[in-house]
């Protein structure tokens, strides 16, 4: 089967800054991918680019087939993106934030109240969700936003550092919901720094440094390679030789 996500030399240069260079991997059906990289590395510009947030320099990704630059609307229906920039109305309710974001996404009101106590099951939300969205704590927020980026069901999500900021008991709950979003069909990008959720979650991985590849394959396969013990220790050798 061809990948789910496939990108391609992908660059991204604003004005004479090169934030990603040249970046290739693709992402198989059904799997927790990788995307991993220390704050700064060009993930999230890779990301952004992949959402059609912005275009690319040069190369291209595309995500079921359809690509960035010919078919945006087809690769928006197809993705669910999870940005460090939380972006809830804290003046709404959890419930009312969801129901605004599937209307965008023109969900049919019996589907889309399905869905939101779906999502509101699985995050753990329905003592909140009927609350103001403003009097959340930031655990709370985050789960709203995951919520809101998935309304619509899409097949390929991505989540870009899910778990800042987030106490243990939130990381698990939202770590938990990635797991649980493997299915065959599609996929699941998990962006991070945190390389001991990565390991929990992804058997294969990029790692991006200073917008570059310098490492993609299977974490055990990387672990033999360069003699780690964990992907920590993955990461710091293969980072610390760039």
């Amino acid at each position: 089967m061809p990948p789910i996500l496939s990108v391609k030399n992908l660059t991204k240069k604003f004005k004479n800054f090169k934030a990603v260079d040249g970046v290739s991997f693709d992402v198989e059906d059904g799997e927790i991918f990788g995307l991993l990289g220390p704050n700064g590395a060009g993930k999230t510009t890779i990301i952004r680019t992949i959402a059609t947030v912005l275009a690319p320099t040069q190369g291209t990704a595309e995500v079921l087939g359809f690509d960035i630059i010919k078919d945006p609307e087809e690769v928006r229906k197809n993705i669910g993106v999870l940005t460090t920039d939380i972006g809830i109305y804290e003046r709404f309710s959890g419930r009312e934030n969801l129901r605004y974001f599937g209307e965008l996404y023109g969900l049919s009101k019996k589907a889309l109240e399905e869905r939101i106590n779906e999502l509101a099951d699985l995050l753990e939300m329905q003592d909140f969700i009927d609350r103001r969205a403003g009097k959340y704590s930031t655990g709370m927020k985050q789960k709203l936003a995951i919520a809101r980026s998935v309304i619509h069901g899409p097949k390929i999500i991505i989540f870009d550092e899910p778990t800042a900021g987030l106490d243990v008991l939130a990381s698990q709950t939202v770590l938990e919901f990635m797991r649980q979003s493997q299915k065959p069909g599609g996929c699941v990008i998990f962006s991070t720094h945190q390389m001991n959720d990565a390991e929990k979650l992804c058997k294969r991985v990029v790692i991006i440094h200073k917008g570059k590849v310098v490492a993609n394959d299977a974490v055990e396969a990387l672990k033999q390679k360069v003699g780690a013990k964990d992907l920590e220790d993955v990461f710091m050798k293969m980072v610390g030789n760039c």
